[in-house]
């Protein structure tokens, strides 16, 4: 195996392991094809980001993703991140079009804690007068 550049994204409750090796553009996540795992339209397109702020095809890399956790929305955006931090530490000169493209900055907003007295976060039970 070639050597390979790992990045970690972060979102929600996901977390993505991504490697990415120069190859032949294999695209594997969690053992199965990236098009069989991510199968909302566009997931695929929006992971990809990062290649088109470089500039670069991902057709020369292969890219394999270990990602746990969260929802399908918390995993597409983990693994973006960790595919952004694994192409930077491939060269560094990419950052600043990663940072301008906002693909590095990790979104903090996770899920708000539920409240004692409340049903959820905020929601109130309804008041009754009498």
């Amino acid at each position: 195996m070639s050597q390979y550049f790992e990045g970690i994204g972060r979102r929600k409750e996901s977390t993505a392991r991504v490697r990415v090796m120069t190859g032949a553009g294999k695209f594997v996540v969690n053992n199965k094809e990236a098009a069989a795992y991510f199968t909302r339209e566009g997931d695929i397109n929006d992971i990809l980001l990062a290649f088109a702020a470089i500039g670069q095809t991902r057709e020369s890399y292969d890219i394999t993703v270990v990602v746990t956790g969260g929802g399908v929305s918390g995993q597409t955006d983990s693994v973006k991140m960790g595919m952004a931090r694994a192409l930077v530490k491939m060269n560094i000169e990419w950052s600043s079009a990663m940072r301008k493209a906002g693909l590095l900055t990790r979104d903090a907003r996770i899920k708000e804690r539920k409240k004692p007295g409340l049903k959820r976060a905020r929601k109130a039970p309804t008041y009754t007068k009498r």
